[in-house]
């Protein structure tokens, strides 16, 4: 129950913080064409992902409840994208090109297929 109210907690923090950051870059960049504020979410959410877990593997620096609520809570609610990013490097650094690679073009081609499907289904229910 701890390790749940940590990640509730983290995330709540991550998604107030992602609303901050991808604002105000969205809003400095002008740009109502291209989403430069979710662009800069992910790329600051995968870099401390990569730096916090490089710590967290060489020098044990994170407690079991700590990830929990760093990893999956604040990074979670910040961007997914960063565990897509981090996992998809470790099975890399593993040696597993393939599973690497079969992640990516999994996470692209089903998750944006999802979407495209999803409006579509609810394009026929209310028009």
């Amino acid at each position: 129950m701890v390790k749940i109210f940590l990640a509730g907690v983290g995330g709540f923090a991550g998604s107030a913080l992602r609303y901050v950051v991808g604002g105000f870059v969205q809003n400095v960049s002008g740009s109502i064409r291209f989403p430069f504020g979710t662009l800069a979410v992910n790329l600051a959410g995968c870099f401390v992902i990569g730096f916090l877990s490089q710590l967290a593997e060489t020098r044990g620096v994170f407690s079991a409840d700590t990830r929990v609520l760093i990893f999956i809570g604040v990074l979670g609610g910040f961007t997914t994208f960063s565990a897509f990013g981090n996992e998809t490097i470790n099975l890399w650094r593993e040696g597993e090109g393939a599973l690497a690679a079969a992640n990516i073009a999994g996470h692209l081609v089903l998750c944006l297929g999802a979407v495209w499907l999803s409006r579509g289904v609810a394009y026929q229910i209310w028009g």
